[in-house]
């Protein structure tokens, strides 16, 4: 693995070389990453795997044709080829009047924010190996658990480097340690699964392996015996972990590249109360040790907290650069960036603030709900925001959580889904995205 200064400088020898060999303007972006992962099953060692990788990207631009290309070999001859196809690529593709590298005066020219994002400790595989025995172990010594499909734990280390042509070069890296268990409660046509797992940048801030397989072990039982629900509009109430999937569907309708090609259904939403005052969801790349977090876009350009949802208002869209000019507006640094082919926009560490109710007020109310701990399927359309997905959890009875449900359907549609969203004040920060616990009333529920 190249150090970050290695890397920096690599891609922008290949930016060089591109505008030596004839064009207008060039970006590069370095990518690699090495991770070592072991996993075990039933207290035996069933697997440890060890992987590398690296990339390098480049995009040339002549007049306003582009064409990009990448490689995992580093030798120098190869990138020459590389720089000597993508010119000759980009002379015979169609012109875009959008295309182009980010405006120059945008870019960050200030040092790059320090975010604590790589620990500089790597377990050996012993280490890890003893973490997931651990984790299964425990989750195996749930009462109820019958089988396990295993416990595993990794650890890895990425870097990514950017230069462009115009003026930005930056590099960063980061880490990653997590834990997990998946097992299986119950026996024959009963049986049911269910996980968890932790993942964090620093390995002092992950969670004990014994806690991280209770919790799976825990989650599997008491989804044993479930039952029918009646079909009916009632509240339903999202779990932390999967409730985070309502706002990736805000963002897929707020991204540049959705919004240009007319095929978001937030398109007429831009300034308007989406939901109730008391929600406000808040982008944070500069979290420190945030599991999404980065000094610069995919375009070189500085990011920024930004409340994409303030007090229930849509406050824009997130855009590239390229997006930006077929809007007629400014990027917003939310560029993001792969080995090959032109950014896109994304987010990074999200969050919804926490309402003021617990998760057991939030419900109290509630004579006969569903409290959903799993989603499946991907039936959501982006353009109208109709959603429907398979789901499972508990039957809420009289403001109290009881019997597992399953083989049910959840139904609406986002924006008015939205309008009904209350969030309660368990918010934790555990994952990219983070949410707390909330409630959706007049959602549509058909049972099995």
């Amino acid at each position: 693995m190249l150090s970050l200064e290695e890397a920096q400088s690599r891609a922008q020898d290949l930016v060089a070389a591109a505008r030596r060999a004839g064009a207008d303007a060039a970006d590069a972006v370095y990518a690699c990453n090495a991770s070592t992962n072991v996993s075990v099953r039933l207290g035996a060692l069933e697997d440890v795997e060890r992987s590398e990788g690296e990339e390098i990207g480049l995009r040339v631009f002549i007049g306003r044709r582009s064409a990009s290309i990448s490689a995992s070999d580093m030798n120098p001859a190869t990138l020459a080829t590389l720089v000597d196809r993508c010119i000759a690529m980009a002379g015979q593709a169609p012109e875009d009047p959008y295309a182009g590298l980010a405006p120059e005066d945008r870019l960050l020219r200030k040092k790059l924010p320090a975010l604590d994002l790589a620990d500089p400790f790597e377990p050996e595989p012993a280490q890890l190996r003893e973490r997931a025995m651990i984790a299964e172990e425990a989750a195996r010594a749930v009462p109820g658990v019958t089988n396990s499909e295993g416990g595993g734990a990794a650890t890895g280390r990425s870097q990514m480097a950017l230069a462009t042509s115009h003026g930005f070069a930056g590099a960063y890296a980061g880490t990653s340690h997590s834990t997990w268990a998946s097992v299986l409660a119950g026996t024959g046509a009963d049986m049911q699964r269910d996980h968890a797992s932790h993942s964090v940048r620093h390995i002092v801030d992950l969670d004990d392996a014994d806690a991280v397989g209770t919790r799976a072990g825990r989650r599997a039982v008491a989804r044993l015996n479930p039952v029918k629900v009646g079909s009916g509009v009632m509240p339903v109430i999202f779990d932390p972990r999967i409730g985070s999937s309502l706002v990736g569907h805000l963002i897929g309708g707020m991204v540049g590249p959705a919004i240009a090609r007319r095929s978001s259904f937030l398109l007429e939403s831009l300034g308007e109360a989406l939901f109730d005052s008391g929600v406000t969801i808040i982008d944070d790349p500069l979290r420190l040790r945030g599991l999404r977090s980065r000094p610069f876009d995919g375009e070189g350009l500085p990011v920024e907290r930004r409340a994409l949802i303030d007090r229930g208002v849509l406050t824009g869209w997130l855009l590239d650069s390229a997006s930006a000019r077929q809007l007629g507006l400014q990027p917003t640094g939310h560029a993001s960036r792969g080995g090959s082919g032109a950014p896109g926009a994304g987010v990074t560490n999200v969050h919804m603030e926490p309402g003021r109710q617990s998760p057991g007020e939030l419900m109290a109310d509630v004579k006969r709900g569903l409290y959903v701990t799993e989603l499946i399927g991907m039936g959501v359309n982006g353009v109208t925001g109709d959603y429907s997905r398979g789901a499972a959890g508990f039957l809420i009875e009289n403001g109290a959580v009881g019997r597992a449900v399953s083989e049910i359907t959840i139904a609406g549609n986002l924006k008015d889904m939205f309008r009904a969203l209350a969030p309660a004040n368990d918010l934790a920060f555990r994952y990219g995205m983070n949410v707390p616990t909330i409630r959706i009333d007049g959602m549509t529920v058909a049972g099995g």
